[in-house]
């Protein structure tokens, strides 16, 4: 808490204390007091301030006061951060030490010393520290840093405002460097306590020679070092100086006319510069100039063409920026000296010789005056008068008078008037003119051919009129009989008359006449005049007739009238002979005597008398006028114009062809006269309309145009023509042909085998050829077309196809090809049918198929067989019916044309119900076949047979083979070999696994190897017993050629053709199948398991270890299934089963047939039993399918000997796995490979 006490008090207090002070012992050698009193101290806001204080008071309290507030003891002076005490306690130094000082640091301070036991307080003399605050802007108005303009001359007053400061500071103006003296300024209070600020106001009066610099407010204190300044530019603006013309030359004011006049203004000075204009007698020029501001002086250059009329014109130069007072001009006036624009000449320089010639010669304005003269020639003429008068633009006007008497020997000298002046003296204006002295021609006469010449007409002839002397020069004139001969020219007519224009040679004159002679030019008298003076000749002009002209006693001719024709030669030279022919036909004629003919020619004339018929209409007769001297001929004819009613002519068409759809057009062949004025047409009774129709239009010369001609236009139609003289009638026939129509084809056809029947195809079409059917047969390309068994046959609109002793092959579609040359062809399929009892397909004697018996399981059996018409099915199991209704058999059937299937799925297959043998029977009212179908467990595979070579090379070998059954599962191949000289044996995994062709590398030349083929699933091999799965080959040596093997070694037996009928050898196989079933199983097994050991020995005896180590692998899994399981187990692999895998089994029934080679060992009847192609081509192609089947079933030769003969012969069959790959596509059996191992069934 800070206290302020008045003065007394502390006087009070040291009273008190001095008392109390004087009752306590003092040591008499230590003295108190001040050794270092504090002063008065001042510092500028922001430094640093120290007052001193030394006391002499040891173990007293000292400590400082500020404005009466104490400070405290402490050295830190927590209160006031800024503080602290400095010094030596000891030393009894306690300075108070003050950073950063600022306003609130200015007050009075002292240094206060505490009572102790050696004294009382002592209190210092008070000290000041002042803080000098400088001031931080100055705010000028106008705005500092600013341009401000001024105009000169001016007062304006100014202002500058300091911030805060104390003291407060000094305000000074500065103009352009001069301080000014006449300020005023006022010191207010500031924004805070002891702050200060200064207002200072000045009136300032620029001057031009302040433009462009500072005016300056400069502040100053005792708390800064240096002043501080702010500053406007001063833009002062100020009138131009005075205009200054640059006169070229040192005549001032004197140009010549024509001259170009270069004058340059200049104006220094201004702020702006000064805008600068010239004048012409007050008119303003040219307001363009240019300015150099750095110079501050504007330039305009005036540039004119001096004419005479700026003769005392004033051209005068403006100087004035934006604060002139007024304008500032320079002028200066034009003295034009110019010459005469022109010199005339008065009167005519032509005139008679020995006549007197006046002339006058003007001059225009011209300044100063010229004087004239003249001259004939070299030589000079005195005038008869010389005058001046004043002229335009100040100038004057000179004439000059001339009268002279002229002669012969004058003519053609040049007559001058010649103006001359001192002031032109480089200079000569003159006018000139020819002066033309007048006189006669002396002679006159004409060149041409001799007179009485004979000339033919057409001929050129040239005659030349000539003259001697005169001036000026003759005009030769050519007249004919009086009359002037003047050059026609009319547009479209040659030019027979062409006059030469007026030539001179020296003083000889001509003027041609060229003439092309016509018959007017006979003796005619052309006559050449000059003036008084004329020449004369006559010519003789032979010409053939003028005019032939042909006259006529009548105008309308009909058949029957008499024409009297005469013929008249207007005029010829020498006379002529007439005579008259007909179309090239000669007519007697009859001379009428001669009239008076023009051009002094002869005149002829001759009659004619015709009977007219309708033959004539169109002839000319022909007058013939012949000159004999002159050999030409003149011709002229007359066109026979014959009234007569329409006539049909000869070459009318009767019947017009047409084709349907397209354009018709019935040409009309008549002639009449006048033309039809009619043609009409009329089609079945009814008119058409001569105005057209949409579909027909009658032309201009009566044919009748129809398109789109329809069957329907096809008939007669009568045209009728009509004109003023009568009628005529004609019938045309349209005969429309169009393309054929199939109107009668019974599809489908059918026949029973063996059979005949008719394919009849009836037809609609225009015209009806003998040889338009055409017969096709469609299928697929490899498919035999040929029609050669078949009989083809037509009559009128029906043709037929005749098959005799239908067969199957024969079945399919037909195409029915009818072309009439009217496109398009007409096409019709029709389906033959050829209608036989049922055939089961039969690709082996035995068909397995194989499924786990563990009732999880499903299996489906598929039976195939081709009929017409449809099939129907039934199954039984072991002979006995199928009872369909128990849930755990569902059948689906599907019928595609002639092929038929049946799919029988069984469920939760079990080893004791279903492991038998299924028959399929299939039935049509033409009779039934059946199959038989064994179902297994899945097991090992069976062999591969077949086994073959295909290639051989000295390193490698090409096999192929057929797989045997897969048991049921996936099965791989891998071939085991031995050179037989080589002890041991090589292994070779076949990839891809389910190839049936592999080239075996890695060989030796000239070596000879034995090699098996083994096929192993999941539950083992298929063992090395089977001969049909082993084969030896030598390979060839290096020297000998590769390539296909010269000989095969045989796998299989040969196949031998049955000799039974087919019916007995089917129940004969069914029998057997059925009664030999459980023995053969039993027997099968127990030889193949004999035959497996002994092979087993054998190898090891052969192959040692390596056999044994190979058997093991495969021995492993083939015994899953545990050895009591073995007894019920069947196996067809000796008789080549025709399998199907389950794995790979996806029907799906496609929409199309293939052909198929039926087994030959089941009939005789191999080329009979031949299944067709697509039945339906056209019909099925709507509905393609995806993929096309593959072939079902290859040859399979069947045998009639013992179905239980372990040694079954080792037929030959095709790869057969993809005989059911695509069949019916809604069933979907279980993956075998999606169940567990042991979940798929037991061996059985």
């Amino acid at each position: 808490m800070a206290l302020r006490t008045p003065g007394r008090v502390p006087l009070l207090l040291l009273g008190l204390l001095t008392t109390g002070l004087a009752h306590l012992p003092l040591p008499a050698s230590t003295p108190r007091g001040f050794w270092a009193l504090p002063e008065n101290l001042t510092v500028v806001e922001g430094a640093t301030a120290e007052l001193r204080c030394g006391v002499s008071a040891p173990g007293s309290a000292v400590q400082w006061a500020k404005d009466g507030l104490l400070l405290g003891p402490d050295p830190r002076i927590p209160s006031f951060p800024r503080y602290r005490l400095e010094g030596d306690p000891d030393r009894g130094e306690f300075h108070l030490h003050i950073e950063a000082c600022d306003l609130s640091d200015d007050a009075e301070y002292e240094c206060q010393v505490g009572r102790s036991e050696t004294g009382p307080e002592l209190v210092s003399p008070r000290v000041i520290l002042t803080i000098l605050v400088p001031p931080k802007v100055l705010q000028l108005t106008p705005e500092a840093g600013s341009t401000v303009t001024w105009v000169a001359g001016q007062e304006y007053v100014v202002s500058c405002v300091s911030g805060d400061a104390k003291p407060a500071p000094d305000i000074t103006f500065i103009q352009s460097g001069q301080t000014i003296s006449d300020i005023s300024a006022n010191v207010n209070v500031g924004s805070q306590e002891k702050l200060f600020t200064t207002e200072a106001t000045a009136r300032v009066t620029p001057q031009s020679s302040d433009n462009g610099k500072l005016l300056v407010c400069e502040g100053s204190s005792p708390a800064l070092d240096t002043p501080i300044r702010v500053s406007v530019t001063m833009n002062v603006l100020f009138p131009p100086g005075p205009p200054v013309i640059e006169w070229p030359g040192l005549d001032e004011g004197h140009v010549r006319a024509g001259q170009s006049l270069e004058l340059l203004c200049v104006s220094r000075g201004g702020n702006p510069p000064a805008t600068l204009q010239w004048l012409k007698n007050g008119q303003p020029m040219s307001t363009a100039w240019g300015t150099e501001h750095a110079e501050a002086v504007a330039r305009s250059m005036l540039v004119m063409i001096v004419r005479p009329e700026d003769h005392g014109a004033r051209l005068s130069c403006e100087a004035h920026n934006s604060v002139s007072t007024g304008i500032q001009e320079r002028g200066v006036t034009l003295q034009v000296t110019f010459p005469p624009s022109a010199i005339t000449i008065l009167g005519s320089a032509s005139q008679s010789e020995n006549k007197n010639v006046t002339l006058s010669c003007i001059t225009k304005s011209s300044r100063p005056r010229v004087l004239l003269r003249w001259w004939l020639g070299w030589r000079q003429l005195l005038p008869t008068e010389d005058m001046v008068m004043d002229g335009l633009h100040g100038g004057h006007i000179s004439m000059s008078n001339l009268t002279f008497l002229v002669r012969r020997e004058d003519n053609g000298l040049t007559l001058t008037c010649e103006a001359f002046s001192e002031a032109f003296t480089k200079e000569t204006f003159k006018k000139s003119l020819i002066l033309n002295v007048k006189y006669p021609a002396q002679k006159l006469w004409i060149e041409g051919p001799p007179e009485g010449q004979r000339l033919r007409a057409g001929t050129r002839v040239r005659l030349v009129c000539l003259a001697i002397g005169g001036n000026p020069d003759p005009s030769l004139t050519w007249f004919k009989d009086s009359r002037a001969v003047t050059e026609p020219r009319p547009p479209q007519e040659p030019r027979r008359v062409q006059l030469g224009s007026l030539e001179k040679s020296g003083s000889t004159f001509s003027r041609e006449l060229v003439l092309i002679t016509g018959p007017s030019d006979n003796q005619a008298k052309f006559t050449c005049k000059a003036g008084q003076l004329s020449a004369s000749t006559q010519l003789v002009v032979q010409f053939p007739p003028t005019n032939v002209t042909i006259l006529a006693n009548a105008s309308a001719l009909r058949p029957g009238d008499a024409l009297n024709l005469t013929c008249v030669s207007v005029s010829s030279n020498p006379p002529v002979n007439l005579s008259w022919d007909k179309e090239g036909e000669r007519l007697e004629s009859v001379a009428i005597p001669p009239r008076t003919a023009p051009f002094k020619g002869s005149a002829a004339a001759r009659s004619v008398l015709l009977r007219m018929s309708s033959r004539d209409h169109g002839h000319r007769v022909t007058c013939r006028a012949h000159s004999t001297e002159l050999r030409e001929t003149m011709s002229a004819f007359y066109r026979l114009n014959v009234l007569y009613p329409p006539e049909f002519l000869g070459e009318q068409v009767l019947v017009v062809t047409a084709v349907e759809q397209g354009e018709a057009l019935l040409p009309v062949s008549v002639s009449a006269n006048p033309a039809p004025e009619a043609f009409n047409w009329t089609f079945r009774g009814y008119r058409l309309s001569p105005a057209g129709g949409p579909r027909h239009r009658i032309l201009s010369g009566g044919a009748l145009q129809l398109w789109n001609v329809t069957r329907a236009d096809d008939g007669l139609y009568q045209l009728h023509c009509q004109n003023s003289e009568g009628t005529a009638e004609a019938l045309v026939r349209l005969d429309v042909h169009y393309a054929p129509t199939i109107r009668v084809l019974q599809d489908p056809t059918e026949v029973n085998i063996g059979g005949s029947v008719d394919i009849v195809c009836t037809v609609d079409a225009n015209p009806i050829l003998p040889g338009m059917f055409n017969w096709e047969r469609l299928g697929e390309e490899e498919e035999d077309h040929s029609l050669d068994d078949m009989e083809k046959m037509s009559k009128g609109s029906t043709g037929r196809l005749r098959i005799h002793h239908a067969k199957l092959d024969q079945a399919g579609a037909y195409q029915c090809i009818v072309d009439n040359g009217v496109a398009p062809p007409a096409r019709g399929l029709v389906r033959l049918v050829v209608r036989f009892a049922p055939q089961v397909e039969h690709p082996t004697p035995l068909t397995k198929v194989a499924a786990a018996g563990d009732s999880t399981s499903s299996a489906t059996l598929h039976c195939r067989a081709r009929g017409v018409p449809n099939i129907i099915f039934t199954w039984t199991k072991n002979g006995v019916a199928l009872d369909l209704q128990d849930p755990r058999y569902t059948e689906h059937t599907y019928h595609q044309g002639m092929v038929h299937s049946s799919l029988l799925t069984i469920a939760n297959v079990s080893a004791a119900q279903d492991y038998a043998l299924f028959t399929c029977t299939a039935t049509n009212p033409l009779g039934s076949d059946r199959t038989n179908i064994q179902l297994v467990s899945i097991s090992r595979p069976d062999p591969p047979t077949g086994l073959k070579v295909m290639s051989m090379t000295p390193y490698s070998v090409g096999l192929e083979w057929k797989p045997g059954f897969d048991g049921g599962l996936p099965q791989r191949f891998q071939i085991r070999y031995e050179a037989l000289e080589t002890p041991g044996f090589l292994y070779m995994d076949v990839l891809p696994p389910q190839a049936t062709t592999f080239t075996l590398t890695g060989l030796q030349p000239s070596t000879r190897y034995r090699v098996w083929l083994l096929a192993s699933n999941a539950l083992g091999d298929s063992g090395l017993m089977d001969k049909g799965s082993q084969i030896s080959v030598t390979t060839p040596g290096l020297d000998q050629p590769s390539g296909e093997p010269d000989y095969q070694l045989p796998t299989e037996k040969p196949t031998r053709p049955s000799g039974l009928p087919l019916m007995p050898v089917l129940f004969a196989v069914g029998g057997l199948l059925l009664l030999s079933n459980i023995s053969c199983v039993g027997g099968f097994l127990w030889q193949r398991r004999l035959r497996r050991l002994t092979e087993g020995i054998s190898e090891k005896t052969e192959a040692g270890s390596e056999e044994d180590r190979v058997r093991n692998e495969y021995e492993d899994s083939q015994w899953t299934g545990g050895q009591d399981t073995q007894s019920s187990m069947v196996s067809t692999t000796d008789v080549e089963p025709y399998y199907h895998s389950m794995k790979d089994f996806s029907p799906q029934l496609p929409p199309t047939l293939e052909e198929v080679s039926y087994p030959r060992g089941l009939t005789h009847l191999e080329e009979d039993m031949a299944f067709p192609g697509h039945l339906y081509d056209e019909v099925e192609r709507l509905n393609a399918p995806s993929g096309a089947w593959g072939p079902l079933y290859d040859e399979v030769p069947m045998q009639s000997e013992g179905l239980c003969d372990p040694c079954w012969p080792e037929e030959t069959y095709e790869d057969t796995r993809g005989i059911y790959d695509q069949v019916a596509g809604d069933f979907d059996p279980m993956e075998m490979d999606s169940l567990p191992f042991e979940l798929r069934g037991h061996l059985v």
